[in-house]
Parts: C-alpha cells; structure tokens; sequence
C-alpha cells in the first residue's frame, strides 16, 4: 500500500524572509475578487524589522511589525507586490466595488482598495484606546451584508498568552458602504471565555489538561509554559440545514467557531451571536436540547488556527486545519526543537468537509513540511471555481523554529469537490 499522497505538496512562494534568523513571516489571508484576481496578506516581525524597508513599524506584544499586500492575476502563478500596510493579524475581504484589509494595531485598523488592489487608502481605525486581536479567519456574506470576527483583550495584566480573556466580536457592514468608518460597522456584545466558562468546574474531558495560574500560566517542563484554557481566532458560519439542531428559520443566528486552547487535541470552542429586532447583536452559548450549554465541539486540528469556508455548490463545509501527532508526549519528554508544548504541532495542513460543522470527513493531507521545524500552518482558505487555494505560513529548513517561519506558500486543490465521498 503506498502512503497517502498530499493534495498540494508544491508551491509557489510569495512572500520569503530576506533574513530568516530575524525575520519571520506571518499571517497568510487571501480573497478571490470576482474578476479573477487574488489578492494575499501577510505580516512580518521579528528582532531584524529595523533594518527592512518599509512603513511605519507597530509595537504589538513587545516587538515590531507591518504587513503587505500582494496580487495575482494568472491563479497564482506570480505575484505582484502592491503596498505595505502598518497593521497586523490582517485579511483581505470584499465589499461592493472595493477590496478592504482588516486587521489590528492594538486598535482596529482598516484599509481599502476601489481598484481591484492596485493602489490602497491611508489607514482608518475603528477603534479608540483598545487592543483587539485574530488571525486570518473567514468571512460570511449574508444577503448585502458581510460578517466577520475580530477579537477585544478584556484585561491588559496577562503575563502570558492572553487567549483565556479575549472576548471574539462579531462585525456586520453593509457591502455598499464604507467600511472605513467605524459607524457603519455593528459590533456585536462581548463574551469573554474567561468570564463564560468556568474552567475548574469542568471535568471528565480533560478539560483542561494542566493546571495553568489564570495571569502567568504554568511551566509544565522547562521552557514550556502553559496558558489557562481560552479560545480565540474565531471562524463565522452559518448553519444552512434547516433539519439541524442548531439551525434558527429566522437567519439571525450566527455561531461563532473557535480555536480551543486546552492544552489538548481534537476539540473547537463556539458560541453564537443572534440579531435583535433593532439590528444589534447579542453574544451569547448555544445549548442543546437538554438545556446544557455546549462550548465545545469535536473538531479535528481544532487546537491550532483552523479556516472554514461554505460551498454553495456542494453545500459542504470545508475545513482547513492542523494535524497532531504526539500531542501525549510528556512535555519533558519532547525533542529540544520541537516549539512549545505537545499540543503545538505545526507541520501538517489537513483538509475536511462536512454538513453540518460537527461531523467532519477526511479529505486529504494538503501538505507536509519534512520536519517539526518546517511548519505549514496557520493558513487560510478560499474558493474559485473548482479550485480551493491555500495560503500558509511555511517553514524551510533556514526557518528559525516552527513559529517563526520564513515563507508564505500559496497551494492550489484542483477539483475539490471531487474528494467527497
């Protein structure tokens, strides 16, 4: 029997660190415009940013960054270079006639396009005197209104990954208007995990699976610290089948599909958002029949960043995640070079589908990196076509460790559909 085959092992490079040691490659998003052309996101940091031409640099967590644009207009074949952008976490998302980049600089920042992404606006901010967060995550249009997810830091004190006190926000626009003004933009209420979830009253999933101090975390192995239980880097969907559980006849329900970080393997987070009669957007759990709440769903790879995107063509969610491997390895027990704790694993991109967001079939690897440290991760997904294309932040073996990578490889799935079964 011959090992399975990944569905897109090659690739084309946007993006490479002019200095991998001290440059690292970040935030993948893309968008398919609909005159064919792509458009691509990423951001940079690290210890060497002083040195690399471009806008003014952003502190964020302590270090520099700033991210750039690039298009397409032969599927990916090439890229062309079109602006740097002073923000990060960001992705691009269409909206009327204009393209718009969405991303953070402690606050909200926002820019657009009206030229199908050959020349962008200064930046506007949608916020004032906050720190938000995310990743490249989805976005959903709904009639002539687009959603998306970005995430507000409830607490400024953590001394560790601050994933247990973000609270994920869902954002609606009209597509017909400008998006760079914060008033025609609704913001969802705030739900924040650490304020939802009580952690120590949860028990036989082994959730969570160490004890971490709630502001600090806990070193679980020397070098290794955990942070408490959280969710973040929040997917939007909708669920479309009216025989399904969670499905609302009204439309007004949005769930809201989170990473988990427990320290384990397997499970997403979510919640949802429902619209009021006034427009406004309440955050809220979603409950099962038997009256319990349910944050968390099994999900495979739901541990790292995941991507999900709706087929109307085969009414199928597709799913775009991380596979783990070893994630029982004891932390103390782990390889030197092997980055954080044992649920961390970065260096294999998986595909799944499925018809209701809770039972996913496997699809296929989509690409492997050769070791631990050449990660394929993080990456987002979009359709066009038959196709679905892959953006990742991708190691090589120059790449600093599996975090801190030194490319943005784009991946093409031709004829996804055809991997339903």
């Amino acid at each position: 029997m011959k090992p399975i085959q990944p569905l897109a092992q090659d690739y084309v490079t946007v993006y490479e660190s002019p200095d991998p040691d001290n440059i690292y490659t970040y935030s993948p998003g893309i968008a398919v415009l609909p005159n064919g052309r792509l458009v691509a996101t990423l951001d940079l940091s690290g210890p060497g940013m002083d040195d690399l031409p471009g806008p003014k640099r952003v502190i964020e967590h302590g270090q520099l960054w700033f991210g750039k644009i690039f298009t397409s207009d032969d599927k990916g074949a090439t890229w062309q270079f079109r602006a740097d952008f002073p923000f990060m976490h960001a992705r691009p998302f269409i909206a009327g006639n204009s393209v718009y980049v969405i991303g953070h600089c402690n606050d909200l920042a926002i820019v657009r396009s009206d030229d199908n992404g050959e020349t962008w606006s200064e930046t506007s901010f949608l916020s004032k005197g906050e720190i938000w967060h995310q990743a490249p995550a989805n976005v959903l249009y709904v009639k002539d209104q687009v959603y998306l997810v970005m995430e507000r830091m409830t607490f400024t004190g953590m001394k560790i990954w601050p994933c247990s006190i973000l609270a994920p926000v869902l954002m609606r626009g009209s597509i017909d208007s400008d998006l760079l003004i914060r008033e025609n933009w609704t913001f969802a209420s705030e739900l924040a995990f650490c304020d939802t979830v009580p952690v120590d009253q949860l028990d036989y999933f082994g959730i969570p699976f160490y004890n971490a101090a709630p502001i600090t975390g806990t070193m679980i192995a020397p070098g290794r610290n955990c942070a408490p239980a959280g969710w973040l880097e929040t997917n939007v969907v909708q669920i479309a089948d009216p025989d399904h559980y969670f499905y609302d006849p009204e439309g007004r329900t949005f769930h809201l599909w989170m990473r988990a970080h427990t320290g384990g393997t397997g499970y997403a987070a979510i919640a949802k958002v429902v619209e009021n009669d006034d427009g406004s957007m309440t955050t809220l759990l979603e409950q099962v029949p038997s009256g319990k709440n349910i944050v968390y769903v099994p999900l495979p790879g739901g541990q790292m960043k995941f991507h999900i995107v709706y087929d109307d063509v085969s009414e199928m969610y597709w799913l775009l995640s991380t596979q783990a491997t070893d994630s029982m390895t004891r932390a103390e027990k782990l390889p030197e070079d092997r980055f954080w704790t044992p649920n961390n694993e970065r260096h294999r991109l998986q595909l799944h589908f499925s018809r209701n967001c809770i039972d996913w079939c496997f699809a296929g690897m989509v690409t492997m990196g050769a070791s631990q440290k050449q990660s394929r991760h993080y990456a987002s997904l979009a359709i066009d076509g038959n196709d679905l294309y892959v953006l990742s932040r991708t190691g090589d073996h120059r790449a600093k460790d599996a975090h801190n990578v030194n490319l943005i490889s784009f991946h093409t799935i031709t004829d996804f559909r055809n991997l339903i079964y």
